[in-house]
C-alpha cells in the first residue's frame, strides 16, 4: 500500500482550493437511478470512494461515464440485477444508501450489511424501519438482507437523528405512492443538496435542511445536471492544519455558511479570519485552549473532531473534546499520545487534551478516512521526518492531497 513521508515542523504558505463533497456526491450517484434518463455531475471528487460506487452501478446495469475530471454522466435505463455487490458494499458504508433507490426503482434489493471506516457501531436498523414503514417486506439469509415490495407513503419518525437514513428516505419515498412525512431528520447542507437534485429530476420535496421533510411521491422521475456542493469537511479540514501549523492560508470554493460552529471554535482558540462568501483566510496566530462538543448539524462536525484535536495539542491550557456521535472514535488518540500529545481519556466519550506540547516525528498508520487526515497534519506539526502509512483511507476522501499540499509549501511524498 501507499504511503506518505512527510518532513514537518514548516509553515506553510499559499491558496488551496476545496473539492466537491464527497458525501454529497455519492448520494447522487445512489440518486441516479431512480431515473432511466441520463443524470449529469460535475464538480465531483476524484476519491477511492466515488471510484467505488461507480463499480456498484456498473454492477447492477447502470452505465456511468466519466468523459473528463470531475464529471460524470450516469444513465439506470435499465438494472439488470437488484443485488448490490457485496465485495465492494463492504468496502464503502454509503452503499447503504443505494438500496433505497434499487428498491424504489425495482420493488427489490438485496444487500450486504455496509462497510467503511472502523469508527464504532453503526447498525442499519434505521434503514430497515424506515423500509418497514413504507410497506416493505424484510427477511435476512445467506448473509444478505433482502427488502423488497411496493411502496407507499407513511408517517417515520427517526429514533435517532441519521444523515445517511434521511437521505434514504428521501429517495425510497420520492417513488412511493401517496404522502411521506419525515419527523426528526438530519439538516446537513448535503441532505438539502440531494432534496434540491431529486426536485430539479421532478420530485415533490419540501423541508429538506430542517427536521420536518414532507415528500409527495411521484410515478416516475426525469433526469437533470448537478453541480456538487464544495466539501465541508475539507475546507474545515484546511482550516484547521493552518491554524496548527501556523501558517498564511487562503481556502477558496469553499461555503463558509456551513461551517459557522467551526468558526465560531476557531475564534475562540484565538485563530485569526478572515471570512468572505466563498473563501476563508486563515492567518498565524497564538492558540488558546477551547472546548469542543460534536453534534449533529449545524453543530460541531464529528468529522472535524480528529483534527481539532491536534489543534488543541499545539494551544496553550487544557481542552475537553466530547464526541457525542460514535462511541469508538477517540481511541485513534493513542497514536497521537505517542507523538508526545498529552492526552488525558476520561471515558470513550471524552478525553482532556494539554498543550502546548511538541509533537514527535514518527511511524504510524491511517486506521480510517478522518483519523488519517489528523495524523497528517500532526505529522505536518511535528519537526522530523514522518511515515503515515495505509494513505488509502485518506485517498477514500481527500483528492490527491499530497499535490494540493505541495503546493503551498508542504514536504510531502507519497511512496
Amino acid at each position: 500500500m501507499d504511503k506518505f513521508v512527510i518532513n514537518g515542523g514548516k509553515k506553510l504558505r499559499g491558496t488551496i482550493e476545496v473539492k466537491g463533497a464527497k458525501n454529497a456526491a455519492l448520494k447522487i450517484f445512489a440518486a441516479s437511478i431512480l431515473t432511466p434518463e441520463t443524470v449529469k455531475i460535475k464538480n465531483v471528487p476524484e476519491v477511492e470512494d466515488i471510484t467505488r460506487i461507480s463499480e456498484l452501478l456498473k454492477d447492477l446495469g447502470v452505465e456511468v461515464i466519466h468523459p473528463k475530471k470531475g464529471e460524470y454522466q450516469i444513465t439506470a435505463a435499465k438494472i439488470k440485477t437488484s443485488v448490490i455487490n457485496p465485495y465492494i458494499a463492504k468496502k464503502l458504508r454509503a452503499s447503504i444508501v443505494l438500496t433505497s433507490s434499487v428498491l424504489a426503482r425495482t420493488g427489490n434489493v438485496k444487500f450486504p450489511h455496509p462497510g467503511g471506516c472502523v469508527i464504532g457501531e453503526r447498525p442499519i436498523n434505521v434503514f430497515l424501519d424506515g423500509y418497514k414503514a413504507l410497506g416493505a417486506k424484510i427477511n435476512y439469509r445467506n448473509n444478505l438482507y433482502n427488502i423488497s415490495g411496493k411502496l407507499r407513503g407513511a408517517k417515520f419518525v427517526f429514533s435517532n437523528i441519521s444523515v445517511t437514513g434521511t437521505e434514504a428516505m428521501l429517495m425510497a419515498s420520492s417513488l412511493a405512492k401517496g404522502k411521506t412525512v419525515l419527523k426528526n431528520c438530519a439538516c446537513e447542507p448535503e441532505i438539502e443538496s440531494l432534496a434540491n437534485f431529486l426536485n430539479s429530476c421532478g420530485a415533490k420535496i419540501r423541508g429538506a435542511g430542517t427536521p420536518f421533510v414532507i415528500i409527495e411521491g411521484v410515478e416516475s422521475l426525469k433526469g437533470a445536471e448537478y453541480k456538487t456542493i464544495p466539501d465541508r469537511i475539507e475546507a474545515g479540514t484546511f482550516a484547521i492544519l493552518a491554524a496548527a501549523t501556523k501558517s498564511n492560508i487562503l481556502i477558496k470554493n469553499c461555503e463558509p455558511e456551513h461551517l459557522d460552529s467551526l468558526w465560531i471554535v476557531l475564534k475562540s482558540a484565538g485563530v485569526c479570519l478572515k471570512i468572505s462568501s466563498d473563501s476563508v483566510e486563515i492567518i498565524p496566530s497564538r492558540l488558546k485552549t477551547v472546548d469542543v462538543k460534536t453534534h449533529e448539524y449545524p453543530g460541531f462536525p464529528t468529522d472535524l473532531q480528529a483534527p481539532v484535536c491536534v489543534l488543541l495539542t499545539q494551544a496553550e491550557g487544557q481542552g475537553l473534546v466530547h464526541e457525542t456521535i460514535f462511541e469508538s472514535r477517540l481511541f485513534w488518540l493513542d497514536e497521537l499520545k505517542r507523538m508526545g500529545a498529552d492526552v488525558l481519556m476520561h471515558d470513550p466519550h471524552r478525553i482532556s487534551i494539554k498543550g502546548p506540547t511538541k509533537l514527535r516525528a514518527r511511524e504510524i498508520e491511517s486506521p480510517d478516512l478522518r483519523a488519517g487526515m489528523a495524523y497528517l497534519i500532526a505529522a505536518l506539526v511535528a519537526k522530523g521526518k514522518s511515515t503515515l502509512n495505509n494513505v488509502y483511507q485518506i485517498d477514500r476522501g481527500y483528492e490527491k492531497i499530497e499535490e494540493r499540499l505541495r503546493k503551498i509549501g508542504a514536504e510531502i511524498k507519497r511512496i
